[in-house]
């Protein structure tokens, strides 16, 4: 039997699903977005050096997809912060970097449109 195929669509899928939770999560909280953002990479690097070493190969094929999505996801953390400056994701009056975003930019909402009852 070949798992290629499999461990490619589950890597995919729970990369993607994971890691946009993760920038929203993390973007919401971090004060400085740099150690993220620098963690990310490193854990994308390792993933992808991983993918080089496995002898298996949906293991391999696993490991590549999910390090790229992380590496990905490094940028979307910038991406993130975007949005936020322009009221197309929430911001985090406790956060300071929120706050000054809040300050500074008029369409930079708290509201959550995706919390509405």
């Amino acid at each position: 039997m070949n798992w290629s195929g499999l461990a490619a669509a589950a890597a995919t899928f729970f990369g993607v699903w994971l890691g946009h939770v993760a920038v929203r999560r993390v973007e919401f909280i971090s004060a400085r977005l740099w150690p993220p953002a620098l963690v990310f990479i490193l854990l994308g690097l390792a993933l992808e050096a991983g993918s080089l070493v496995s002898a298996s190969q949906p293991l391999s094929i696993a490991l590549g997809i999910l390090g790229m999505t992380v590496l990905w996801d490094a940028l979307e953390l910038a991406r993130q912060a975007r949005r936020i400056r322009i009221g197309h994701a929430p911001a985090n009056p406790q956060n300071p970097r929120h706050a000054r975003i809040l300050k500074e930019c008029p369409a930079a909402t708290s509201l959550d449109v995706l919390k509405q009852n």
